[in-house]
């Protein structure tokens, strides 16, 4: 089974990456929005996962493998957005220092 994160904004509004493994649907109404999009270039002959722009960002002969991209890539973005920084663990659990002193370098 894959592993599912739902992150909550302080408003209640969660954010995940869809899956039907679960039914979101018994938390309450969803809103979805397509990150990117998985099409085949007729030209190339290959799928192309395309941001919201339109800009190529990863192009193969199989659409399972650009799924299976899209998925890594997409998991890995949400992951970096809720990463402190080197030396913010302190800061975000509400230590604070004295002085210019009591910093932390990473």
């Amino acid at each position: 089974m894959t592993d599912i994160a739902i992150t909550f904004t302080p408003d209640g509004t969660g954010h995940v990456l869809y899956t039907e493994a679960v039914n979101l649907a018994v938390i309450g109404p969803l809103a979805i929005q397509r990150a990117t999009t998985i099409e085949f270039d007729n030209n190339t002959q290959y799928w192309r996962v395309r941001d919201p722009t339109g800009f190529p960002m990863f192009n193969s002969p199989s659409r399972q493998e650009c799924l299976d991209w899209e998925r890594q890539y997409l998991e890995t973005q949400e992951d970096l957005k809720h990463e402190l920084p080197i030396g913010a663990g302190a800061v975000a659990a509400g230590v604070r220092g004295r002085g210019p002193e009591d910093h932390f370098t990473g």
